[in-house]
């Protein structure tokens, strides 16, 4: 999907315009009008109204032809969330369809979690559950995730990391797992422009230097395809492929590989008429030039998972150089292009799939995410689940009859019993790969023929299966097993498990289990009664770990936190000992006098900052940014409020350590000194390196007066050609 600007309401309404009717796109402009007033008032972090944010998603929905609910949706998708419109408001004003579908992408933001990280994993758990009732919903949030990553420049440098690593992590292989290919590519290419710069503005540099002849290399290689295809009365659209840049960063980072050994940056796309034609054009590109072995890929004879069909082959080019051709039909590339959007589209009133069947494969293992969260009750695990299944490298296997099985990579036969049946799995005796009995913790290799050797006398799994077994869902049915068996057993194992654990913590298991931590415990952990939570942890549904800390969390609260009022007596007291004052920090503790303060280090915070004070042991307070990241992982009851001092904008210099990266070129450091000399500011020591990719990084310590001081210099280096990033470094 290309970069687009910032559109208008009305843009986007004349967009929708051209495959909607009046009484559609009147509908959306209602939705818009809705949410307009929802939001009024509100603005988002870069100061433009928040109502600019939902017509982007909309605007992103539109360019995928979705239907009039799911644009409606696309409007609305924030008003449950951050404005007082609920659920009922727009059932009334709308329908229910549109309430379920934003209120699926909605956040679980009033329920109060203990880490941000619990909180995530409980969003992201009741997003999935939504989407796998209704797919739309993902479809929004994919538009959402788009939006904001393209706008995380006005964002915290932490919360620019924090969003791009989770959009990595789950988004991009979301929209890989749709097959909605032209999102997965900018979610990950932005991505990695704020995860690592360097390496992202590296290869960008690298593709620009060879572009022209690539692009003249590229439009040779057309023109002889053409030629061919004219002879044979074949028509076609060509054009060449572009590289991502993500993709060309994890083949260097993943496959030891220098830029100049990726083989597809070279690449050529032909879209023809029919699969007749597919195979017909490959057989001229072969005649033309030699294939490299090992690098054809029938993805028309066996589509992925994601229902992505393509010829794909490698040949040796004109110039002795790998260029990759894709073949396929318009049909095909439209699924590659949309994915399950392309099934979703909005086409002569309908939003139902032409193919049902290919539907219904595509959104199997929807279906099992709902299964799976009814035996998963912890959030966290939840995702790490879903990380191991849905979104690592997948290895492609086949049952004696041909059907093809999709499996993690790692995955053994008992992975491949339980996807097939549960009995299957619980009757196991052994394995047969590719015609030879192997061990039930052989690894699978895609292409391997699997056939189970089952028995009905079997005594059922062993606990050591869970060892060997890679997929959630086959230990899940495992776990299942044992749960029904041994109940009793379980139950008493629980029991154990939980008590020593507690005794760990020093407690007394008799006055932690009383009615009001039994309870909490049962609600957060989804069981009905002690005897549950004792056997879900007896059989390793829950860890005694994860068991005794919910049952703890009420005790753990009303600890008496450390009193901040005596600390800084005894730090006061300290001072006075010491014979010791303010050290001009132009810091204040507020409504203190008589403390030791001194500038953190490790950061060091500037006027203008946003700061806040740690309480040390003996050395008064000290001052850190807001953000450094070494003041998180310090107990919050040491934490103290401070702020500058009136008069200290201009008063004094304060150090600040600049990181300057960028693509090395004769005289890059001297422009650099240069334009930070003509703001009047010392440079108090400068250092600098290039490595082999002629990536340069340059330190520089100088010395300013506060914030927009710095801010002035920043914005001047940035301006610099050939510099990449500029940031201030923290040790």
């Amino acid at each position: 999907m290309a970069k687009h600007g910032t559109k208008s309401i009305e843009e986007v309404i004349e967009e929708a315009s051209c495959y909607l009717n009046e009484e559609n796109t009147a509908f959306i402009r209602r939705a818009y009008d809705f949410a307009y007033k929802a939001h009024e008032g509100q603005t988002r972090k870069s100061g433009e109204s928040y109502i600019v944010h939902p017509v982007q998603v909309a605007s992103i929905l539109v360019e995928l032809e979705m239907d009039p609910a799911t644009i409606a949706s696309g409007f609305l998708h924030d008003v449950i969330e951050d404005t007082g419109i609920t659920f009922e408001d727009l059932t009334e004003s709308f329908n229910e369809e549109v309430a379920l579908l934003v209120d699926g992408v909605s956040k679980l933001g009033k329920i109060k979690y203990k880490s941000k990280e619990e909180q995530q994993a409980e969003n992201h758990r009741k997003m999935f559950i939504a989407m796998a009732k209704d797919i739309r919903v993902i479809l929004i949030k994919l538009a959402d995730r788009l939006h904001n990553v393209r706008t995380l420049d006005h964002l915290p440098e932490h919360k620019q990391r924090r969003i791009a690593n989770e959009t990595l992590e789950i988004f991009a292989p979301l929209a890989h797992r749709l097959g909605i290919s032209t999102i997965k590519w900018e979610l990950e290419d932005i991505s990695l422009r704020y995860l690592n710069p360097k390496q992202y503005y590296r290869i960008v540099n690298l593709m620009k230097q060879k572009r022209d002849e690539r692009v003249h290399y590229i439009e040779k290689v057309i023109e002889e395809i053409n030629t061919q295809l004219h002879d044979v009365n074949i028509t076609a659209e060509i054009s060449g492929r572009p590289k991502h840049i993500y993709s060309i960063f994890r083949k260097m980072e993943y496959q030891k590989k220098d830029f100049n050994e990726i083989y597809d940056l070279l690449a050529v796309r032909v879209i023809v008429k029919s699969i007749k034609e597919c195979y017909a054009v490959l057989g001229i590109i072969h005649t033309c030039w030699k294939p490299m072995p090992g690098r054809f890929k029938d993805y028309i004879a066996m589509p992925k998972p994601n229902l992505y069909q393509s010829l794909h082959t490698t040949v040796i080019g004109p110039k002795g150089d790998p260029l990759e051709v894709q073949i396929r039909t318009q049909e095909m590339h439209e699924i590659a292009e949309y994915g399950i959007a392309a099934h979703w589209a909005y086409k002569e009133g309908t939003t139902q799939s032409e193919n049902p069947e290919d539907m219904s494969k595509q959104l199997a293992w929807f279906r099992e995410i709902l299964e799976w969260q009814n035996e998963t009750n912890d959030a966290e695990e939840f995702m790490e689940s879903l990380k191991v299944d849905f979104f690592s490298d997948m290895v492609y296997v086949f049952t004696p009859n041909g059907d093809v099985i999709e499996l993690p990579s790692g995955s053994v036969p008992l992975d491949f019993a339980y996807r097939i049946h549960t009995e299957v799995g619980n009757k196991t005796i052994g394995a047969k790969v590719n015609g030879k009995m192997e061990p039930l913790d052989y690894k699978l290799h895609t292409g391997d023929i699997i056939e189970m050797v089952t028995s009905k006398h079997s005594y059922g799994p062993s606990e050591d299966w869970l060892k060997i077994t890679q997929t959630s869902q086959a230990k899940n049915k495992i776990k299942q097993f044992f749960k029904k068996q041994r109940r009793e057993e379980n139950v008493e194992r629980g029991r154990e498990l939980i008590e020593k654990e507690l005794k760990n913590m020093g407690l007394s298991p008799k006055e932690v289990l009383n009615e009001t931590n039994i309870n909490h415990a049962l609600d957060r952990l989804h069981q009905n009664t002690l005897e549950d939570l004792f056997a879900i942890v007896g059989y390793q549904g829950v860890t005694a770990l994860q068991a005794a800390n919910r049952l703890t969390e009420k005790i753990n609260e009303k600890k008496k936190p450390v009193d901040l009022e005596d600390t800084l007596k005894e730090v006061q007291q300290e001072v006075e000992t010491k014979k010791k004052r303010s050290t001009g920090a132009g810091v204040n503790v507020k409504g203190i006098d008589n403390l030791l303060i001194r500038l953190s280090k490790c950061c060091n915070p500037v006027p203008g900052d946003e700061i806040v004070g740690f309480i040390t042991k003996g050395r008064g307070v000290s001052v850190h940014r807001s953000d450094c990241p070494n003041i998180s992982s310090e107990p919050t009851e040491r934490l103290i409020e401070v702020e500058w001092e009136n008069e200290v904008q201009h008063r004094k210099n304060y150090s600040v350590d600049l990181e300057i990266s960028g693509f090395d070129r004769s005289g890059l450091l001297n422009e650099i000194l240069q334009v930070v000399n003509e703001t009047n500011t010392d440079i108090v020591a400068v250092n600098g390196k290039s490595d082999k990719n002629k990536m340069a990084t340059i330190h520089l310590t100088i010395l300013i007066h506060n914030v927009d001081h710095l801010r002035k210099i920043v914005d001047r280096i940035k301006k610099i050609r050939d510099v990449f990033t500029v940031q201030r470094t923290v040790h």
